[in-house]
């Protein structure tokens, strides 16, 4: 690995430390910053591109009302009834099709499909993939393929 990249293994455990740590943030409330100094503290962290997860932590805690908004047109519910672990893997996948041009489509959509299957419910993935995709089509569509 050259210096200045980081491996995509190390991206992927990001996103799931960000997950579990937006679960945790939307469940208690308190401080974007508390919340990522005990991630940063903990074992979970380890093997993760922790300034992703840091950048990515403080921007979508900044900004969850825009991405809500982006969101909720193409959603069958408000996102004040989304179940927490869909809700932060769809802030973390609109995130990144929103403000990180250098991250794939297929690759946000996918790390956030496979979060929702590993800690969502049993059709969680489905809803989160459709979402994305139809967000992907709106803000990517070169890549998406949209003509």
């Amino acid at each position: 690995m050259s210096e200045g990249r980081v491996s995509y293994r190390a991206r992927s455990r990001a996103r799931r430390c960000l997950l579990q740590a937006l679960y945790q943030w939307q469940l208690t409330g308190g401080e974007v910053r508390d919340v990522i100094n005990q991630f940063l503290e903990g074992s979970e962290i380890r093997g993760a591109d922790r300034d992703y997860f840091t950048t990515l932590m403080l921007a979508i805690g900044e900004s969850v009302d825009e991405l809500d908004r982006e969101l909720e047109p193409l959603m069958d519910r408000s996102p004040e009834r989304l179940d927490p672990v869909e809700h932060a893997a769809l802030w973390i996948g609109a995130h990144e099709l929103l403000h990180h041009p250098e991250v794939p489509l297929r690759v946000v959509i996918n790390e956030a499909v496979e979060l929702a299957k590993t800690f969502g419910g049993e059709q969680g993935h489905g809803f989160v993939n459709a979402v994305l995709d139809r967000l992907g089509a709106r803000v990517r569509q070169l890549e998406a393929g949209v003509r």
